[in-house]
């Protein structure tokens, strides 16, 4: 496939997406997509995917829509800005047809109207032009084509937790957005208007095992991407880090119940107009 329009990157642009992608591929982040896989073959489900389907995973990981997409027997593209999630993704699933595809959530190589499907989960949400990632989302599903997106809500424990990681983060590049807005139906309404049609959103929660909040953040700091560029960005100041490592204790043991936590996220499925 081609790109209906030639890349237009600034050279600050080119260092973000650099930047992003050494952020993804940190640590372990399929490790992380593994305690979530359940969202994946919801997704699929809510969109009601059938065989000889085009669907594209955008932001896809390692695979967490792409895989249950599928074996459901559609032809699927995984796209993501991370090389490194999309071989591992490869690697576990060689046999299941999918065409793993670097691809910038925010200027996606294919062409107008190329899908039936086009999904997210916990993906696009992170790119910082959240606009831009809408207008390719509409741009590569036909008319009467689905969206399917799954987002961390701002008032769940992820987005509670980027509130408690930000004043020790690293600065967000100019003019990006915060990831937990996508969980918000009102921001997911304004970015793509009247383009679609048959607005289906769901509040649901996703549990996952932690016996701790210690053990909790001990994982996220060996794995998860945006909490291990926290972590550097102040890890030469011993008082900052202790301070953070109790703030994330904190805020998990307020969501850990007989050792299992819920995660709420926002589902939307659209219809391209």
């Amino acid at each position: 496939m081609t790109t209906i329009h030639p890349p237009s990157l600034e050279p600050t642009d080119i260092e973000i997406k650099a930047k992003h992608r050494k952020l993804w591929a940190s640590g372990d982040y399929p490790a992380v997509a593994d305690l979530i896989a359940p969202l994946g073959r919801r997704l699929v489900q809510a969109l009601d995917i059938r065989s000889g389907e085009k669907v594209l995973d955008v932001a896809a990981g390692a695979g967490n829509v792409a895989v249950p997409a599928a074996r459901a027997g559609a032809h699927v593209v995984a796209g993501d800005l991370t090389p490194e999630l999309l071989r591992v993704g490869e690697s576990r699933h060689p046999d299941l047809g999918i065409t793993w595809r670097t691809a910038d959530a925010e200027d996606l190589p294919f062409e107008n109207n190329d899908f039936d499907v086009a999904t997210s989960c916990v993906g696009v949400m992170f790119a910082p032009h959240h606009q831009k990632c809408a207008d390719e989302l509409v741009r590569v599903v036909h008319p009467g084509g689905r969206i399917g997106l799954i987002n961390w809500t701002p008032t769940g424990f992820i987005g509670e937790l980027f509130g408690v990681m930000k004043p020790y983060a690293p600065p967000p590049p100019p003019g990006a957005q915060p990831g937990p807005l996508w969980g918000t139906e009102d921001h997911v309404r304004s970015l793509f208007g009247g383009r679609v049609t048959d607005h289906e959103f769901t509040t649901a929660t996703v549990e996952i095992a932690f016996a701790t909040g210690a053990a909790f953040r001990q994982f996220f700091k060996a794995h998860y991407g945006p909490t291990i560029v926290t972590f550097r960005n102040i890890a030469d100041d011993p008082a900052r880090v202790a301070e953070l490592d109790a703030a994330i204790d904190a805020l998990a043991e307020k969501y850990i119940t007989d050792g299992r936590m819920e995660w709420e996220y926002l589902q939307a499925v659209l219809t391209v107009a």
